[in-house]
């Protein structure tokens, strides 16, 4: 009997970003050093997209790939007009890692080796990666911090400012977070106004007094006799 075999790691690749003209190609962003070797014809790719997406759970294949004005576009089998791309927007594409693959360039790590790697702060370890999310802007470590019963996760930029240090060999991430990431921030006690400001604020009665006496003295008098009119 042939023993099962261990599931392969997954390499992300590219990312769709926006239908290209009339007959369904879709302008790439690349996570690859080698496009050109990546999106031959025939090549086919593990689409991940929303469950509600009709392409859940389905896999896509390379027609075409071309550069245009030094863009990356790829036509896939199947999506032949602008409609049909549309649906694709924003899906992320991966393909099952080659044992030759080279390993990625240094500071450079695949979404497998960063999961389930311990997240350590100030030597104490505080949560474990459970995932990697890939924004457009920027990729985030999902983060369970550690003797949380509510499973809360912890969005944490994946960047140098902040993720220091990745050491997959010692199973850990070294993280420097700004304040209130991980923990929350105390109330600051709200201030009552001071005697001085209660005064500026809050005219006294001797003030209002005044300037009721102002206010009569400026209005006529209603049984004032009216002033004589110049006749021309």
């Amino acid at each position: 009997m042939s023993e099962p075999k261990t599931p392969r790691a997954q390499l992300r690749v590219g990312r769709l970003v926006k239908a290209h003209g009339l007959k369904g190609a879709l302008k790439l962003e690349l996570y690859t050093d080698d496009p050109d070797g990546r999106f031959v014809p025939g090549a086919a790719f593990t689409l991940q997209v929303p469950e509600a997406s009709p392409w859940h759970g389905k896999t896509i294949t390379v027609r075409e790939f071309r550069w245009m004005n030094s863009h990356p576009v790829v036509f896939f089998d199947g999506v032949d007009d602008r409609e049909g791309a549309e649906t694709l927007v924003r899906a992320i594409l991966w393909i099952d890692q080659d044992d030759t693959d080279e390993a990625p360039e240094p500071d450079a790590w695949y979404d497998h080796q960063l999961v389930g790697l311990d997240v350590v702060r100030d030597e104490q370890v505080v949560g474990r990666v459970v995932r990697v999310d890939h924004l457009p802007a920027q990729d985030l470590l999902i983060i369970r911090p550690v003797g949380d019963d509510d499973e809360r996760e912890i969005l944490v930029p994946f960047v140098k400012a902040i993720v220091p240090e990745v050491d997959v060999a010692a199973g850990r991430v070294v993280v420097t977070p700004p304040a209130g990431l991980f923990e929350e921030l105390p109330k600051e006690p709200e201030q009552e106004p001071s005697e001085q400001e209660s005064s500026e604020q809050e005219p006294s009665e001797a003030d209002a007094a005044d300037h009721r006496s102002s206010a009569d003295d400026a209005a006529p008098h209603a049984d004032a006799p009216e002033a004589p009119r110049a006749e021309g």
